[in-house]
């Protein structure tokens, strides 16, 4: 995807590998969120889709960070040595809290009792807000140092080896949440062109 600076004069748009995916990311945290915590314990059916819809976020996650260790923290560093290695670290906790919130919906699927719903709904919250300082930073800061690095050439095959290596389910996934996240011009742009040139990360 590329995308456009504001303010002062207009720059030419570079290729963003985290607009896209950041964006499908926010919405299916905060649907997820919102879900957990209005979730009606009683309600089997309802207990279910949400828990359900939560591991899949879950995986997500890890599906998202894995990518990112895989594909773009290993450019950075070629060219940029040290740039990522506080998200890098921050990437290592993601998955440590990601594990514990998969076990914590597991023994809310198993015993559904109020105190654990509260619990693991609060957990889920500190989670998203973490992942929401995270993904600012990787946008702003490993953005800058990939316009440095590489011109977009370099950068749109970067995202489509990435994107090559997401499972096709997973694809489907996350391309739903992220047309309902972006705005109609990116819509536009993400429809218009190959799913192997999208903007998943």
């Amino acid at each position: 995807m590329h995308t456009t600076e504001s303010g002062g004069a207009a720059k030419p748009a570079r290729h963003d590998l985290y607009c896209g995916i950041h964006k499908a990311l926010r919405l299916f945290m905060t649907d997820t969120l919102a879900r957990v915590g209005r979730l009606d314990l009683g309600d089997a059916a309802e207990r279910a889709e949400t828990l359900g819809q939560l591991r899949r976020l879950l995986n997500s996650c890890r599906g998202h960070v894995e990518r990112e260790n895989g594909f773009i923290h290993p450019a950075l560093e070629a060219r940029r040595p040290g740039v990522s290695a506080t998200i890098g670290a921050e990437h290592d906790d993601h998955l440590e809290a990601i594990a514990a919130l998969e076990a914590e919906t597991a023994a809310l699927a198993a015993r559904p009792e109020p105190a654990a719903a509260l619990r693991l709904y609060r957990r889920l919250s500190r989670f998203v807000a973490e992942n929401f300082e995270h993904m600012l930073i990787e946008e702003t800061r490993h953005n800058a140092a990939l316009w440095e690095a590489y011109d977009d050439a370099e950068l749109e095959a970067l995202h489509g080896r990435l994107v090559a290596s997401v499972p096709a389910e997973e694809m489907q996934l996350l391309l739903s949440w992220m047309l309902a996240a972006l705005s109609p011009a990116e819509r536009a742009h993400l429809q218009a062109a190959p799913v192997a040139e999208g903007s998943l990360a």
